[in-house]
C-alpha cells in the first residue's frame, strides 16, 4: 500500500466552505442540513491517482476542519493501482485520471464492490523542459510521439530538428499503474507501443526533481504539478499539427484550445461505504467545494452543469432511488 502523502503545500489559507444545501433524507443516514460536523467520527480511506490527490487531499483538509474527528488519508498508488484496492474493497474512495476501465468494473463486480463516479475537475497534461532548456519552447504532437514510440523513436533533439543539441534526450514519465501514463499513451500514441528506456514514477515530484536536474530532460504530468514548480521547469506548448503552438493554463484547458492533451478527472465511491454518514458527508463537502478548490490546486473546475449531474446522482444514491454507475459499467465475468 502507498504511504499517504500530505500535498497541503498545493494549497493554504483556504476558509472553510459552508455547506449551502441539504439533501433530501431517505434510505441511506445523512444528517440533517444544520448538523455539526464534528459530531461525525470514523475513517474515510482513498487511493488512486497522483493527479486527483492534491484535490482531494485540498478537500480532506477542509473537511476535517470541520469534522476533526473524521480521520481521512489520501494514498498515492496511480489510478490503475488505487482501482486494484478499490475493487478488492479496501478502500471508499477511489481517486481517478481516467475512467474506469472494463476489466476494472468486471473485478469489482466479481467482488460485489458498486460504485458511483463523480467528475470533478478538468487537467491539462503538461510536457515539461528543464529550465536551462531554450530551444525546446513548442511541440507537435507528431514529435512528440516520435519521442515516445517504440520502434524507430527520436533519440536526441537534433532527431527533431537539426538545429537542436545532439545529446540524448532523457524521458520521464508516469508509470504503469497511472492513469496520466494511459491517457498520454492513448492520446498521443494511439495504437503504438510506448518506449520501454524511460525514467516512471507514480509520483510526480520524482519526475519533477528529475527533469529539474538534468538539462536534457523532458517528461509529462498534470498541470498542478508544473504550476508548482514553473520555478524550475519550462511547459512545452503544444501544436495539434495545425501549426498554433498552445500553452498549458487553467484558460487553455477550460476553453478547449489545450488540445489533444485537456481531460476529466473523477472520484469514485465505492456504494456500500456510502451507506456511512462520515463518507456521505465528505462526498456531500467535495461536490459542492470542488468547484472552489480545483484552481487553488491548479486544476480547472467543471461546468457548473457536471456539478449538477453529480449531485443530482449523489441525491438520488443517498434516497435510495438511484442506481450505483457500475450497474451500467461492468462487463458480465465469463
Amino acid at each position: 500500500m502507498a504511504e499517504g502523502r500530505k500535498l497541503s503545500s498545493l494549497r493554504q489559507g483556504l476558509p472553510a466552505f459552508l455547506l449551502a444545501s441539504a439533501l433530501c433524507a431517505g434510505a441511506m443516514p445523512v444528517l440533517a442540513q444544520d448538523a455539526d460536523l464534528s459530531s461525525l467520527s470514523g475513517t474515510i480511506v482513498s487511493d488512486g491517482s497522483s493527479t486527483v490527490g492534491p484535490l482531494t487531499q485540498a478537500v480532506a483538509e477542509e473537511f476535517n476542519a470541520q469534522a476533526p474527528n473524521v480521520q481521512t488519508s489520501v494514498d498515492i498508488s496511480g489510478t490503475g493501482g488505487g482501482f486494484k484496492r478499490f475493487c478488492a474493497g479496501e478502500t471508499d474512495v477511489q481517486n481517478a485520471s481516467r475512467a474506469i476501465k472494463d476489466d476494472e468494473a468486471t473485478t469489482c463486480a466479481d467482488n460485489g464492490v458498486d460504485w458511483y463516479q463523480f467528475e470533478v475537475a478538468y487537467d491539462g497534461v503538461t510536457v515539461v523542459t528543464n529550465k536551462e532548456n531554450t530551444w525546446l519552447t513548442c511541440i507537435t504532437t507528431a514529435d512528440l510521439k516520435r519521442l515516445w514510440q517504440k520502434e524507430n523513436p527520436a533519440n536526441t533533439w537534433a532527431d527533431l530538428n537539426p538545429d537542436y543539441p545532439g545529446e540524448t534526450v532523457a524521458l520521464y514519465g508516469p508509470g504503469t499503474d497511472s492513469g496520466t501514463f494511459d491517457f498520454f499513451v492513448e492520446t498521443i500514441l494511439g495504437e503504438d507501443e510506448i518506449r520501454e528506456d524511460f525514467t516512471p514514477s507514480e509520483d510526480d515530484n520524482v519526475l519533477v526533481e528529475g527533469v529539474a536536474g538534468d538539462v536534457n530532460a523532458l517528461g509529462y504530468f498534470g498541470l498542478a504539478y508544473f504550476q508548482e514548480n514553473q520555478d524550475v521547469l519550462n511547459a512545452v506548448a503544444i501544436d495539434a499539427s495545425d501549426g498554433t503552438c498552445v500553452t498549458p493554463s487553467p484558460d487553455t484547458v477550460r476553453d478547449g484550445a489545450y488540445a489533444p492533451l485537456s481531460r476529466p478527472l473523477f472520484v469514485y465511491v465505492n456504494a456500500d461505504s456510502l451507506q456511512r454518514p462520515e463518507v456521505q458527508e465528505f462526498i456531500r463537502f467535495y461536490l459542492n467545494d470542488a468547484a472552489t478548490l480545483a484552481p487553488e490546486v491548479g486544476y480547472v473546475s467543471s461546468p457548473d452543469e457536471s456539478y449538477a449531474e453529480d449531485m443530482k446522482s449523489f441525491e438520488a444514491a443517498l434516497s435510495g432511488t438511484g442506481t450505483p454507475d457500475s450497474a451500467a459499467a461492468a462487463t458480465p465475468a465469463s
